[in-house]
């Protein structure tokens, strides 16, 4: 009768086999979607050990609107741009799950810190969830640089690392002390100043109103202010001995992508670039003396084209004196193995995924 039956069997095997591996596989895939200050950013990641941070990008989505200036100008989102938001929302909610067959408790909906003062914030997040029927969180600020440090680091080097995030208003970041009993503490750090509010502090000090775009004041001013930006480093330092033992430093934020798109000019598809002062020295002095090598790569690279249709000279300027400053700053740099986090769009999923993951400790 086994015999008779062998062929039917084998084939029971193999599609139970073939359906158990790819609910399996399933498993490992998911989904985000920010509601970015200028964006709405859609992921899907296929994980295969978040202890190393080890994923693919299945698909990326890159939606341009400019939410948080509309925000910014009126305290709430227009309708205009609610009707934006939720039809972009419900085509890539519906993409997810018919195309990409993601868990349904492994997709996320999110909106960035800055939309929490927006008066209709709970009418969106209400609308949203009706059509998609998917919660929307609103990303806390005062959880935003545990939230960077625990998706940006590896957690199998969260011990032994610490990130410093550039962004535009501020540089933020933090490391994990290890205490007894396998407790682990949150360390945050912080520097007040971004790209853009360290231009605009390098401007006030242009005496001429007239003169605060002309590059070569601006250049001239933006060396004079360097010692004030170093000063601010070193109390950050110098208040966190315990970051300088570190072995690793991650760095993520538009600074760092301008300059490893820039400067390394490749499309490097590991998750994590390794970095050198020299190299960042080197693309310091183009910036400044040679600007038209870029403004010439961008007419054939469209990553170039991205970066400076996003950063103009001054600001590139400007994010790279608090890289350069934040590199030189930092003790026996030379000893320790510096990388860019590349994915800064996945950085908060991946947190969300260490978070429900049970061979992660996030507990800090």
């Amino acid at each position: 009768m086994f015999k008779n039956n062998k062929p039917q069997l084998l084939l029971f095997i193999l599609l139970s086999l073939f359906f158990s591996i790819h609910s399996f596989s399933q498993k490992n895939l998911y989904a985000g979607i920010e509601i970015g200050r200028r964006a709405i950013k859609t992921s899907v990641l296929d994980v295969s050990n978040i202890r190393k941070a080890d994923y693919k990008i299945l698909y990326f989505s890159n939606e341009r609107i400019s939410l948080a200036d509309h925000v910014t100008a009126q305290g709430e989102f227009p309708e205009d741009d609610v009707n934006k938001i939720t039809a972009i929302i419900v085509e890539q909610i519906n993409k997810i799950r018919t195309e990409f067959k993601v868990p349904e408790a492994n997709i996320f909906i999110v909106a960035a810190p800055v939309f929490s003062a927006a008066r209709n914030i709970d009418a969106l997040k209400n609308k949203i969830t009706t059509l998609t029927n998917k919660d929307v969180d609103v990303l806390n600020v005062n959880e935003e640089p545990k939230t960077l440090v625990k998706g940006a680091i590896p957690p199998v080097d969260y011990a032994n690392a610490f990130l410093l995030d550039i962004g535009a208003q501020t540089t933020k970041g933090g490391y994990i002390d290890e205490l007894e009993d396998d407790k682990l503490e949150f360390i945050p750090l912080e520097l007040d100043f971004g790209t853009m509010t360290l231009t605009d502090a390098v401007k006030k000090t242009v005496a001429n109103p007239n003169q605060a775009n002309d590059m070569a004041t601006y250049q001239e001013k933006s060396f004079d202010f360097n010692p004030v930006l170093r000063k601010k480093i070193k109390v950050m330092l110098d208040a966190n001995p315990l970051l300088l033992k570190k072995e690793k430093m991650y760095l993520s934020g538009g600074a760092v992508w301008a300059f490893a798109t820039l400067y390394y000019n490749e499309n490097v598809k590991e998750h994590y670039v390794s970095l050198n002062l020299e190299d960042v020295i080197n693309y310091d002095a183009i910036l400044k003396n040679n600007f038209v090598k870029f403004t010439n790569l961008a007419k054939t690279n469209k990553e170039a084209a991205r970066v400076l249709s996003t950063y103009d000279q001054q600001y590139l300027i400007s994010a790279n004196n608090i890289l350069l400053s934040c590199l030189e700053s930092i003790p026996n740099l030379d000893t320790k193995k510096i990388y860019f986090v590349k994915e800064g769009q996945t950085i908060w999923l991946i947190s969300y995924i260490a978070d429900r993951s049970k061979k992660v400790n996030t507990k800090f």
